[in-house]
């Protein structure tokens, strides 16, 4: 048995092959992340006599070039959480830190746990466009938010709160109502020079333009509270400017949002398990892209310990904390759009839920936010689990 440990970083790796007892096969080498480079690492490893298996961290996107091509090579490639391999017998007193030391280590590793390695699987290109998809979707939207409050921020001081006339949800084009209206009217001086009845006017012309609903009511409230507002930046150009260039930054985000939003779900409704998946409240692709595919989990312990709500053990004798923190050491996406959907059941309250009835019971008993959160969190994964796989099993190609 020979064991192909690899440090994994960014255009290069370094490679160490041990077997038992310490044997030295390779002494830690360099390999850059080349078509020649890892041809030549699979010739290698295939001129070794014995079975091979290559172990490397999960960490980042660097692993996952070399991680399938090796795979295509018919090599057996397991890919590890990074703090198996850190947690993996520390013996020494001595703290050394090094891509040779580390590829030792992991070579020595996959030694020792030789028959539990799990073998990477190769994503198919679906699920791997749906991930990318959803870590771009998080990206734009952080950068909406960050957008969203500079307007914010700009407004306050032309036309304070003017962005709360206005509760209408974002349009599937990305536009909101209250970033159209400060954009024409991105100064109070804009509507106090009008008369009551010359902004009522106006502002009618402007939701038919636009397309909105036109409340008489609504614009006589938005002139008697304009009337007493008081600006701090005068009106001119340059402020209009300002005013205008932020809210062309963020609509031309927020298009970029829903453009990926849509482009998720046609991506993800191309996937075997999407119809059942979507019979759960408060689910959209991202769960999805998140999780991939749920079979190559052996059991639903498998995936929550992926996301990290496993709950934790800490007993010694006749002691047995009752109250343990979750590991959280799986995926922090993945806990991210799951605490995003135990907050809209939380909010939306579907009282024949299960995982809402459970959430709901825990809130009741005192249970802090984090703690009934996260225990809804880990209940949820375990039926979207036993659904999924159950459908999967019996519908295995709904096309």
């Amino acid at each position: 048995m020979n064991a192909v440990g690899i440090d994994v970083s960014k255009g290069k790796s370094m490679v160490t092959i041990l077997r038992p007892f310490g044997e030295i096969v390779s002494s830690p080498f360099e390999i850059k992340h080349t078509s020649s480079d890892i041809h030549s690492l699979i010739k290698l490893i295939h001129s070794i006599e014995g079975e091979s298996r290559v172990v490397m961290e999960h960490t980042g996107r660097y692993y996952e070039a070399l991680a399938h091509q090796l795979s295509a090579a018919d090599l057996f490639v397991s890919a590890v959480n990074p703090k198996l391999v850190k947690d993996f017998n520390n013996d020494s007193l001595r703290k050394i830190k090094s891509d040779k030391a580390d590829s030792v280590k992991i070579a020595r590793y996959a030694l020792d746990k030789w028959q539990s390695l799990e073998p990477y699987s190769i994503t198919d290109e679906l699920r791997a466009q749906l991930k990318v998809m959803n870590r771009q979707f998080h990206f734009y939207v952080k950068q909406k938010t960050a957008m969203k409050n500079n307007l914010i921020g700009l407004i306050d001081q032309t036309y304070p709160n003017a962005n709360t006339y206005f509760n209408s949800p974002t349009r599937s084009d990305g536009s909101q109502k209250w970033v159209d209206f400060v954009s024409t009217y991105w100064h109070v001086d804009c509507i106090r020079k009008m008369s009551l009845n010359a902004f009522v006017e106006h502002y009618q012309n402007w939701c038919k333009r636009k397309k909105y609903a036109f409340n008489k009511s609504k614009a006589e409230e938005i002139y008697t509270k304009t009337k007493e507002l008081v600006p701090v930046f005068p009106k001119n150009e340059i402020t209009k400017h300002i005013i205008r260039q932020a809210i062309d930054q963020l609509n031309s985000t927020s298009v970029t949002v829903e453009t990926i939003r849509t482009l998720m779900n046609e991506t993800a409704s191309k996937l075997p398990e999407y119809s059942i998946v979507m019979q759960f409240k408060g689910i959209g692709p991202q769960l999805m892209a998140e999780i991939g595919d749920v079979t190559r989990f052996t059991h639903k312990g498998a995936l929550t310990a992926f996301a990290g709500v496993d709950p934790g053990v800490n007993e010694s004798g006749s002691y047995a904390q009752k109250s343990v923190p979750t590991s959280k050491c799986g995926s922090s996406n993945l806990r991210k759009t799951l605490f995003q959907v135990m907050d809209v059941l939380i909010k939306t309250m579907p009282q024949d839920d299960p995982v809402y009835q459970f959430m709901d019971r825990k809130r009741t008993q005192g249970k802090p936010y984090y703690v009934y959160m996260t225990a809804g969190a880990n209940k949820f994964l375990r039926i979207y689990y036993g659904r999924v796989k159950e459908y999967l099993s019996v519908f295995p190609d709904p096309s």
